[in-house]
């Protein structure tokens, strides 16, 4: 067969050697503990599921109009609109993920050749996105200023131009758990109307931060126009498997957007939307207890990583930490696997060679497990 050559500019993912590796390890019998895992392990709230349940029996099971549900279209912009955001419903695309947000806007921006800037660790699809897209990564390495923007706004404006088609930005970060500042915000601002550059803003994780404000780069002036505001139902709402997001922009985006989306996926699931009307109007205090056992959880990891003197920047957001390990970071999440049974993510596969990704998604038991079999076989 012949294979196009858009497709053979994406590399699998990095992350698949340890996938591979934790599922033939739990075939054999083994305990290994998933630390790698980007999603919440919590059941999606009774009310979401049951007004899910409602709507299929309504017989909401037919085709959707393509860019979403009237209702859940202007729910998502009462949300947006509370928020600070001058979105109405027909600046709002409803997508099966957030995932499918992302790709659509990059594929609508983005032409052969031109230059996109990512912020360093960032999350693995939006270069293979580019990539299908054709266009050039430009990457601003974040690690040296502690996983903050706000320290790097001199390399960011040495890397952001005229020829700067599209720049990402996603606060809380995957994988860091970095929340920028204001001041961070400010600065892509001032450089993205300096160089007229569109901006996506992924914000998937906002209503998971521990103690500080996050902000949405659409609020800022002079951004509205230019910001392609993305954001989904799978971590604040536990509905990874819904399958459910959006984007939000200006409406001559918007419409060239839904072109690719209606020849595409049609639309998101008519009786999941419904799910989401409910998500969005009435789970604020489920919300809140998972936010909170998050923090619990952050807290301990630290304090045990602390104990045993690893250094680690405290994550403001997200459920992700970034620990410093061996500089071939893939055999080091290789070896722990294999050796101590406890899955991570190579920072290599966000651009962050030296760290390995934990997710502290999980049971504060089986993170204390975790740290305590990292230790035992002196990965720690």
């Amino acid at each position: 067969m012949n294979f196009s050559e858009r497709i053979r500019r994406v590399e699998p993912s990095a992350t698949l050697a340890i996938s591979s590796l934790a599922s033939q390890l739990e075939a054999d019998g083994v305990d290994v503990i998933d630390l790698s895992v980007g999603e919440p392990d919590f059941a999606t709230p009774e009310n979401v599921v049951q007004a899910c349940e409602r709507a299929v029996e309504a017989g909401h099971t037919g085709y959707p109009p393509s860019k979403g549900v009237p209702e859940l279209r202007e729910a998502v912009a009462e949300k947006l609109q509370a928020d600070g955001l001058d979105y109405r419903a027909d600046n709002v695309i409803v997508t099966p993920g957030a995932k499918q947000a992302l790709y659509e806007t990059v594929q609508t921006v983005v032409d052969d050749g031109d230059e996109v800037v990512l912020l360093d660790p960032a999350w693995v699809s939006y270069e293979a996105m580019v990539k299908l897209a054709g266009g050039d990564l430009n990457r601003v390495n974040l690690a040296p200023h502690d996983f903050q923007l706000e320290p790097a706004l001199g390399d960011l404006g040495d890397a952001v131009s005229d020829d700067t088609e599209l720049l990402v930005v996603n606060s809380p970060s995957n994988p860091t758990g970095a929340v920028y500042s204001d001041a961070a915000l400010e600065g892509v601002r001032d450089l993205a109307v300096e160089h007229d550059v569109t901006v996506i803003s992924d914000e998937i994780y906002e209503r998971i931060t521990y103690g500080v404000e996050f902000t949405s780069l659409a609020t800022l002036d002079g951004m509205f126009e230019r910001t392609v505001t993305i954001n989904g139902f799978s971590k604040a709402y536990s509905m990874t498997g819904w399958r459910l997001g959006y984007l939000a922009a200006p409406e001559e985006l918007v419409s060239e957007a839904a072109k690719l989306h209606s020849h595409s996926v049609s639309s998101a699931t008519n009786f999941v939307q419904h799910a989401g009307i409910e998500a969005l109007r009435d789970t604020d205090a489920a919300v809140g207890e998972m936010v909170e056992a998050f923090h619990e959880r952050r807290d301990r990891l630290v304090a045990l990583l602390k104990q045993h003197d690893v250094d680690v920047r405290t994550p403001d957001g997200a459920f992700y930490l970034m620990l410093p390990v061996a500089d071939d970071d893939q055999q080091w999440c290789e070896n722990v696997l294999e050796e101590a049974h406890v899955a991570t993510v190579p920072g290599s596969a966000f651009g962050a060679p030296g760290y390995a990704r934990i997710s502290y998604a999980a049971d504060i038991e089986r993170i204390e497990e975790a740290i305590e079999r990292l230790v035992e076989n002196e990965y720690v």
